[in-house]
C-alpha cells in the first residue's frame, strides 16, 4: 500500500483499505459507465452529443441534491479543500472535451487505444508521487491489459494528426485525476467530490453546446433517457470515487480495460454489433490482466 495514513469513511469512521473490494466496485462502475454512453449513443442519433453531456450532467445533479434534501446532508456535498476538488473536477471537463475532439477526429478504436494509456499512466504517476508499489507481476498485468485492448480493437494505421494528441491529453488528465481522486480521500465525502465534479461540468457542457451550434428540442422520450442516463452518471461517480478511496490507484485503474468488455455486451444487444473473433480473445488477455494486477 502507499505511505499514506488509514482512510476514513463518510463520518470519519476508519475502514480497512483492500484493493480487492476497489476492483469489484471499479469494475461496476465502469459497467455503469458503459451503460451511460449506450444511452448517449442513442439520443446523439437526434441531438448534438454535447447537449446529450449537459443534460446528463444537469440531470445527475439535481438527483443528487433531491437526495442530500431528502436526507438532510445538504452540508456534505460542500467539498473541504474546493481549491483541489475544482481543479479535479477542471481536469475531468477537459478531459471530455479532448476525448470528444479525439472521436470527432479518429476511428473509434484508435481514439480508445490511446485514452486506454491512463492505466499505465496511473501506475507510473502512483509509483512517482504516491509511492505505490506494484510488484513485477501487477506491472505485468497492466501492460498484458494493453496488449488485451490492442488485440480487442485490432485498430487500423492512420497518419497523426490533432485527434491523436487529443486523445493522449485525454488519458494524462484523467490519470491526473486519479491521481488527485486518491490523494484527496482523507478529507473529503464521496458526494463532495461529485458534487464539485457535476457543478464544474454542467456550465463547461452548455458552452460547448451553445458553442457547437446551439440546442436542439428535447422530446419527451429523450427526457426520459437524459433522467436514466443522468441516474446512471451519478451511480458510475459514485462508484469510481469509492473505489479509489479503498484501493490503490496503480491496482484499480487497469480495470478500465473492463469498458472493452461492456462495450461489446451493449453494443451486441442494444445496436446488434457483431462480437468478433479478435475482440474475444482481447477480451480474454483483459481479464488474465486483472488478475495478474491483483496478485
Amino acid at each position: 500500500m502507499s505511505a499514506e495514513a488509514p482512510a476514513t469513511g463518510g463520518e470519519g469512521a476508519p475502514f480497512v483499505p483492500s484493493n480487492g473490494r476497489g476492483a469489484m466496485l471499479v469494475l461496476a462502475a465502469f459497467a455503469v459507465f458503459s451503460a451511460t454512453d449506450a444511452i448517449v449513443k442513442i439520443m446523439a442519433a437526434t441531438m448534438p452529443p454535447p447537449q446529450v453531456t449537459f443534460l446528463f450532467t444537469t440531470s445527475a445533479l439535481g438527483l443528487l441534491l433531491l437526495h442530500a434534501l431528502a436526507t438532510g446532508r445538504m452540508h456534505r456535498l460542500v467539498p473541504r479543500q474546493p481549491a483541489l476538488a475544482f481543479w479535479r473536477a477542471l481536469l475531468l471537463a477537459l478531459d471530455t472535451l479532448l476525448i470528444h475532439y479525439a472521436f470527432a477526429r479518429l476511428p473509434l478504436a484508435e481514439a480508445y487505444l490511446i485514452a486506454f494509456l491512463t492505466p499505465v499512466l496511473v501506475a507510473m504517476l502512483g509509483f512517482f508521487l504516491l509511492r505505490e508499489r506494484l510488484s513485477p507481476v501487477a506491472w505485468a498485468g497492466v501492460l498484458v491489459g494493453f496488449v488485451g485492448v490492442v488485440v480487442a480493437l485490432k485498430p487500423g494505421v492512420a497518419p497523426l494528426n490533432l485527434g491523436h494528441a487529443a486523445a493522449f491529453g485525454s488519458a494524462v488528465l484523467f490519470a491526473v485525476s486519479l491521481i488527485l481522486l486518491r490523494r484527496t480521500k482523507m478529507v473529503e465525502t464521496d458526494a463532495a467530490l461529485v458534487s464539485s465534479l457535476l457543478v464544474v461540468m454542467s456550465p463547461v457542457a452548455l458552452a460547448v453546446a451553445l458553442a457547437s451550434g446551439g440546442l436542439a428540442t428535447i422530446g419527451t422520450t429523450n427526457l426520459a433517457y437524459a433522467a436514466g442516463g443522468g441516474a446512471m452518471m451519478l451511480a458510475g461517480h459514485a462508484l469510481l470515487v469509492r473505489a479509489f478511496r479503498v484501493g490503490e490507484a496503480s491496482v484499480i485503474a487497469p480495470f478500465q480495460y473492463s469498458q472493452i468488455i461492456w462495450g461489446c455486451l451493449y453494443g451486441a444487444v442494444l445496436f446488434a454489433s457483431p462480437v468478433e473473433m479478435h475482440t474475444l480473445a482481447g477480451a480474454a488477455i483483459i481479464a488474465v490482466s486483472g488478475w495478474l494486477v491483483l496478485k
